[in-house]
């Protein structure tokens, strides 16, 4: 057995060389026009160059300057900062936000301030990398479960309750489990609701990052909280970046005002990152208004829905075509499963030349077996532009030979026996 695990690395490291030597990056100098994007997160379409809707952000880079070259607790502290930080907070419908200059940097300098020794983290196996070195930085425990699987959460759960710290058995100062709302390489949604059923019952914390939520789900756009009809003062830390649904930079971390004011006071980020410059703070809060409608139009809800329906309409496709996809039914990742490595090196250059540009993925970022091309829906993706792809995918499938779907529906979030856990009334 363990000769044969040897002899699987050494052929999973001898492939990745191999991946890496073939689909080398090399600069062309050639320009591609009038591309349909399949593959950036510019969910609902805000992204977007139009004079008219970036009037106020011009108009903020005039008054302001583009940077402020400062952090927050030195000379980098502005009304158009606050402005956004309460914002965000009346958005969320918590009692405080703070915002930080990169998304990445959200989770990887504040999950440290969090937790530290002496503390246990409980890790989706599929979060992002941003949470996984915000986690190892941190000197914290961390155990790992697997994704979406509700009994092996609450297994590890009752393990750390009952067993306490490794040698000394003492109790854990803080349990703190981490998930995402929507996982980017898979698409599938948290199972939120018994995620807080499991974090109540054991008195853990719990960490949600909607970074590909914010925007993406809920009847107006607040993420898989609102998607499922929960409180937000359920969640004790909320994150989310501005740099999908709201076509910036940046992120924020939101929840209790007491959570927020001790985050500005021991955070990296907050001490030692640069403040977001005004004219991205001012394009944040011109989307978020236009989310929220108090614009005193209908914009951002129209996008919102036709967000959904987009996610819908390719998604049901897709299951007509007999190709596998990943993920939940209205998330707009919609991964498709070309199992083979070199059919998605073979797929993408196929769809450039139909000027459709997309994201392939394989080994290391997923298992050997399971390459695919990752799209993501937009509510600027209109349905001519849909249909296209959607004639491509199907061309394809048959020269690839990926239509192996025998219509059931793929949907890793759910492939587990449902965890015992009663969920409050």
């Amino acid at each position: 057995v363990i000769a044969c695990k040897s002899n699987v690395a050494i052929l999973a490291c001898v492939l990745q060389l191999v991946i890496l030597v073939w689909f080398d990056y090399r600069y062309t100098g050639k320009v591609i026009k009038d591309v349909i994007n399949m593959g950036s997160y510019n969910y609902l379409g805000f992204a977007e160059n139009s004079e008219e809707s970036l009037d106020t952000v011009k108009n903020v880079l005039e008054r302001y300057g583009a940077g402020v070259c400062s952090t927050r607790h030195e000379l980098g502290q502005m009304d158009k900062l606050q402005e956004l930080e309460d914002l965000v907070a009346k958005f969320l419908k918590v009692e405080a936000a703070m915002v930080c200059s990169m998304g990445f940097a959200t989770n990887s300098t504040n999950i440290p301030a969090l937790v530290g020794k002496g503390c246990l983290i409980l890790s989706d196996e599929l979060n992002h990398t941003s949470l996984i070195l915000g986690a190892r930085l941190s000197g914290a425990t961390i155990r790992v479960f697997q994704h979406n699987n509700m009994q092996n959460l609450e297994k590890l759960l009752r393990d750390a309750v009952v067993r306490g710290q490794p040698r000394t058995h003492r109790a854990w100062k803080k349990i703190l489990i981490i998930v995402e709302g929507i996982y980017s390489m898979e698409g599938s949604i948290v199972r939120l609701p018994e995620v807080i059923a499991l974090k109540k019952k054991y008195k853990a914390y719990l960490y949600l990052d909607e970074a590909h939520s914010i925007g993406a789900v809920g009847p107006t756009g607040r993420g898989v909280v609102e998607y499922f009809g929960m409180d937000p003062v359920e969640v004790d830390v909320t994150m989310g970046t501005f740099t999908k649904s709201f076509g910036a930079m940046g992120g924020y971390i939101a929840g209790k005002r007491d959570l927020v004011d001790y985050l500005r006071n021991h955070s990296h980020s907050a001490f030692y990152a640069a403040s977001i410059s005004p004219p991205i703070a001012e394009q944040i809060i011109r989307v978020m208004k236009c989310i929220m409608g108090s614009d005193g139009t209908l914009t951002g809800q129209q996008r919102v829905n036709q967000l959904a329906e987009n996610t819908r309409y390719f998604r049901e496709k897709l299951y007509d075509l007999n190709l596998i996809t990943y993920g939940n039914e209205d998330s707009p990742i919609v991964p498709v499963l070309m199992y083979m490595p070199t059919k998605v090196g073979a797929f993408a250059r196929h769809m450039l030349k139909k000027k459709i540009g997309v994201v392939i993925v394989g080994f290391p970022a997923t298992p050997i077996t399971e390459a695919r091309v990752r799209f993501c829906i937009s509510a600027a993706h209109t349905k001519e532009m849909l249909d296209k792809v959607l004639d491509e995918m199907d061309k394809m499938g048959d020269v690839l030979n990926v239509k192996h779907s025998r219509h059931c529906r793929k949907n890793r979030a759910v492939v587990y026996d449902e965890t015992n856990v009663e969920l409050d009334a």
